[in-house]
């Protein structure tokens, strides 16, 4: 991409997000920041759905997909050997302990018959 172009996109990425959290402030609202715990608890409650745990906020039902637990397990996984050296102590912890527990339900649910289609 041309760099000027992208410089452009950045500028008004960064003006726009300033804007949106003044309005925010003005309006006594949150504003969400995001962070990397927050990330990573995203990544970790899709798993959980993918593996049955908590339901699905979007069907309102139970929807288990291995498949999919997997994948997001393993983009944890990813995550946690790139950013090795890089995390907060805290940062640290909570993928530790994301990942234990997931690859812990992910290996009980494994064991467990599939489910029928309805």
């Amino acid at each position: 991409m041309n760099e000027e172009i992208k410089k452009k996109v950045d500028d008004n990425w960064k003006t726009q997000m300033d804007k949106e959290k003044n309005e925010a402030e003005v309006k006594k609202e949150t504003y969400h920041e995001p962070t990397f715990q927050i990330f990573l608890s995203s990544l970790s409650m899709q798993a959980m759905i993918a593996l049955g745990k908590i339901e699905n906020p979007l069907t309102h039902k139970i929807d288990r997909s291995l498949d999919q637990a997997r994948f997001l397990i393993d983009t944890l996984g990813i995550l946690q050997d790139r950013t090795k050296g890089n995390l907060t102590k805290e940062e640290g912890e909570l993928l530790e302990s994301s990942l234990f527990n997931l690859r812990m339900m992910y290996v009980d649910e494994k064991d467990k018959p599939e489910q029928p289609e309805k």
